[in-house]
């Protein structure tokens, strides 16, 4: 169902963003993410430059390389369109994600190594969520590999929440689950 109708309105700023994964020949995944502002005008940055209508920006590519445990090998970026003359330099910090896994922790991490101004906001907004693209590429992510531990994906959201009627289904080990409380020390 589409969105209602708005109120008479003139379009001022498009940001398209897309994600792809792909399963390589030497059994790893590449995750690539791309992101593309443009105005439907003339756009100018005083000091900087002058955009043409439907020009770029930003326009910004990654490539993440991750194994089946969404491991990252690899990462490399290509800035395309900058408006600054300093953005590319945002390129080289992002190396600190390698060796990073893209499950829990993943946007901590990248606040951590590449938070505020030690990176580019819109790599970073378009690093976050890599994760999701590459857990659905990943079909690994998805598997139980310890049977009294949930699948990652269980409790993320309102459809799997661990109460929720597609656990129940799906999952009905984990339906209504708690994680273990760590033991409470007795200790004078």
């Amino acid at each position: 169902m589409p969105l209602p109708v708005s109120q008479p309105r003139t379009l001022a700023h498009t940001r398209q963003v897309s994600y792809q994964g792909f399963r390589r020949a030497d059994g790893l995944w590449d995750i690539e993410g791309h992101l593309c502002d443009t105005k439907p005008h003339a756009f100018d940055i005083p000091g900087e430059r002058t955009w043409a209508p439907d020009e770029p920006i930003h326009e910004m590519h990654i490539r993440v390389t991750v194994d089946d445990q969404l491991v990252v090998h690899d990462l490399v970026v290509a800035m395309d369109g900058v408006p600054h003359g300093e953005c590319p330099s945002a390129q080289a910090p992002m190396q600190k994600m390698v060796g990073h896994s893209m499950r829990s922790g993943w946007r901590r991490a990248i606040d951590e190594h590449l938070g505020k101004a030690k990176g580019c906001t819109h790599l970073r907004e378009l690093l976050f969520n890599m994760a999701t693209a590459a857990f659905q590429t990943v079909s690994a992510s998805f598997k139980q590999t310890q049977p009294d531990v949930p699948p990652a994906h269980l409790g993320g959201c309102l459809s799997w929440g661990f109460e929720s009627p597609l656990v129940e289904r799906q999952y009905p080990m984990f339906f209504k689950w708690q994680p273990k409380k760590p033991p409470t020390s007795t200790a004078p």
